[in-house]
């Protein structure tokens, strides 16, 4: 059968809000019986963009990662409804019931992803319902996949098997395995969100002025094995990425013709380092 997934390429998000916006357009002021009561105009990002900051001048970048109701097939949130107020439909959107969930301050604490929020006025839990409204109604994709300028959102109906598959030939990762909710949201390109980076430059010094040493040969090693290798580009850069946090000593080897130096680097965040002399 085929179910909804959603696919967000985090190297395309650039913070526009068009998701958030479109959002809060379809639910602040509008309730969808048997989908969801309104949304308040203050207080609920029911898609929230979170933001990194890696490494440093003058090698940085930022990464945004929307965050929303993942609807999970193991999802969390189910098990602690009572009453049934929390379902999965057959097609994998997750329902929070705008009747039966009133008063479920519970569910907010269930999910693990911060995805489910609380309607004081409503005293209701409430959640991105995928605008399963909306695709009922023949809709092709959620809102926030059609207003997405860069496509860094999109949505695919496939069954299990393809899905399976698409995620491994595109690299898909989902947020936080370690909870094994299996979520029905997919990451691409998420190591520039939850990896570090170790970057640098190489230069030279001839005559009393500075050069950027291209091609000048970078192993990244850990103890005694090589982790990667790379070569500087024009402007003597280079890059190692996908890196855990805080994992520890590592020693960067950099080898220019005859020259050759070593720097140790702690690894706890993404670190720029300083310029390497050659």
């Amino acid at each position: 059968m085929s179910k909804w997934n959603l696919i967000i390429d985090i190297e395309n998000c650039t913070n526009c809000n068009m998701c958030v916006l479109a959002c809060q357009d379809e639910y602040h002021g509008n309730e969808f019986p048997g989908y969801t009561a309104e949304m308040p105009k203050h207080g609920h990002r029911w898609i929230e963009i979170m933001r990194k900051e890696r490494g440093a001048v003058p090698m940085i970048d930022v990464a945004y990662l929307p965050v929303m109701c993942q609807h999970c097939d193991n999802a969390p949130c189910i098990k602690a409804a009572e009453n049934g107020a929390v379902t999965k439909r057959s097609d994998g959107i997750v329902l929070i019931d705008p009747e039966k969930a009133k008063g479920q301050k519970q569910l907010v604490e269930s999910c693990p992803y911060k995805a489910i929020w609380w309607n004081d006025d409503l005293q209701l839990p409430q959640h991105w319902i995928f605008d399963a409204h909306l695709l009922d109604e023949g809709w092709k994709e959620p809102r926030a996949a059609i207003v997405c300028a860069t496509a860094a959102i999109t949505a695919k109906k496939v069954d299990d098997t393809e899905m399976a598959k698409i995620a491994e030939v595109e690299g898909l990762e989902v947020l936080h395995p370690e909870y094994n909710a299996k979520p029905r949201v997919y990451y691409k390109n998420l190591h520039l969100y939850n990896k570090c980076f170790i970057g640098g430059s190489v230069t030279t010094e001839k005559d009393g002025f500075e050069d950027c040493v291209k091609d000048a040969k970078v192993r990244l090693m850990k103890d005694t094995q090589v982790v990667a290798e790379a070569t500087t580009d024009y402007f003597g850069d280079f890059k190692f990425d996908r890196l855990d946090e805080n994992s520890g000593a590592y020693t960067i080897v950099v080898e220019a013709g005859s020259e050759k130096k070593s720097v140790n680097v702690e690894l706890g965040e993404s670190v720029t380092l300083a310029d390497i002399y050659i």
